[in-house]
């Protein structure tokens, strides 16, 4: 998995939004852009990390110091980062409310892999976890961005402040965990996976913290995200996907959880974003079949496979489940029956079908958008045979535009996809490999929220 930035609200729920007439709509579309600037080639070094032991010949007190375990910043609400140093490990609370849950969020997170998977941070290197809260104003989002955690305040109408919900932390990190592990490729089931993998352990942060069970917690993803009047329970529902949420300005939950509902489709890196409630769902239902604590049953044997090398970049669903039922032991048949629920063959292969493409008419250009945690579709057309400055720009930039020239298609995980239909032809480029003509175009094509 490359380094890019993962954000926690899916692009496609902030669309919804910003096309709706919520108070809102307006701080989604600044959201959305913001996003869109992080996530054109946001890549950077490898996380720092903790100070090294002291040479030898060194005595104790000339080697570095050892560096704390994380550092949490204020962007103040501006847009520089990291910003300035707040709270370090070891400090007393600040009585900043955001501040003090993403210190509270990376410690209950930092503990997990140590305590429960004996792994020294992100890395297992003791990388410091840097971390920004404030970022911006009435910012909907949460993000790693391949160095860091960044937390936004919400908007006060749709969401409330992004270190509230503690598995929202656990979720980012863990996207940093899969990079340095089986860096699973961000497109397709692999994709999929790479999504579920930070679902799962950022639910263990959280059943952990409140000291639940499998059978007692509620497996929301982001719960409390929402703010009161939006019919929402969360994010995600691991153990009923597609049901998370169902309100007029958010419109309904897309994820499915059984593979005769896989969605195959061109957009969204391959459904990444929707098609993780398949993995999630057997996560659960591993989970409340071995009983007890989630870490401690479900969790053991995810990390292991994760961990062990079966795991690779391109693997499928019934790859990463086939490793998990070798990882399972004496719960090989729990978590057998667990992804065989699902509709997930264990170490066959997961074949949902051919995907289904919308080609656009010879008079008309399309543009969709695709990304983001969970992958809703932005789209927008114009009609080139129109007489109107808006058609005669789209036709000059269609003209310069070639469906049949190569394209990169590295992408990176919750970033942003932008697919092309003219003619009876389409093309798909991740965000950061736009040339300057795409992006007027998508610019054109998708003003004013599709």
């Amino acid at each position: 998995m490359s380094l890019g930035s993962c954000s926690f609200v899916p692009p496609f729920l902030l669309e919804r939004i910003a096309a709706s007439s919520h108070d809102a709509a307006d701080h989604s579309r600044l959201t959305l852009a913001r996003d869109q600037e992080l996530r054109e080639g946001r890549l950077g070094p490898a996380p720092a990390t903790s100070a090294a032991p002291a040479a030898a010949g060194e005595t104790e007190e000339e080697a570095p110091a050892a560096a704390a375990a994380w550092v949490v910043h204020t962007a103040d609400n501006g847009s520089t980062l990291p910003g300035d140093v707040v709270r370090s490990a070891g400090e007393p609370a600040s009585g900043d409310a955001s501040v003090d849950e993403a210190a509270d969020g990376v410690t209950a997170t930092l503990d997990l892999y140590q305590q429960v998977f004996s792994r020294s941070s992100y890395d297992d290197k003791g990388a410091q976890v840097v971390l920004t809260v404030h970022y911006e104003q009435n910012y909907d989002n949460a993000f790693w961005n391949g160095e860091q955690l960044v937390f936004g305040d919400g908007d006060g109408k749709v969401f409330g402040t992004f270190t509230k919900p503690i598995d929202v932390l656990g979720h980012e990190f863990t996207h940093a965990v899969t990079q340095f592990t089986a860096a699973l490729a961000y497109q397709g089931q692999s994709g999929a996976l790479n999504e579920s993998v930070s679902d799962c352990f950022g639910m263990c942060v959280k059943q952990r913290v409140l000291g639940q069970t499998a059978d007692q917690a509620d497996w929301l993803v982001g719960e409390g995200i929402f703010l009161p009047g939006i019919h929402a329970r969360g994010l995600r529902d691991m153990a009923h996907p597609g049901t998370a949420y169902d309100d007029p300005t958010l419109g309904k939950d897309p994820q499915v959880g059984d593979m005769k509902d896989y969605v195959d489709t061109t957009d969204d890196n391959g459904g990444v974003h929707i098609n993780s409630g398949i993995p999630n769902r057997a996560f659960y239902l591993a989970a409340t079949a071995i009983g007890g604590d989630t870490w401690e049953g479900a969790g053991q044997i995810w990390y292991a496979a994760l961990t062990g090398g079966q795991v690779t970049a391109d693997t499928d669903f019934s790859g990463f489940a086939a490793a998990t039922v070798a990882a399972a032991g004496e719960h090989a048949d729990a978590v057998t029956k667990a992804w065989t629920t699902v509709g997930v063959e264990v170490g066959g292969t997961s074949s949902p079908g051919t995907p289904a493409g919308t080609p656009g008419g010879s008079g008309v250009v399309r543009v969709r958008r695709t990304g983001g945690i969970a992958g809703r579709t932005l789209e927008g057309s114009v009609d080139l045979d129109a007489d109107d400055p808006k058609a005669v720009s789209a036709r000059e930039l269609v003209d310069r535009l070639d469906l049949a020239a190569p394209v990169q298609t590295e992408t990176f995980p919750d970033a942003f996809s932008y697919t092309f239909e003219v003619g009876g032809r389409s093309v798909t480029v991740p965000q950061q490999h736009l040339t300057d003509d795409q992006r007027a175009l998508v610019d054109l094509v998708l003003a004013g929220g599709g």
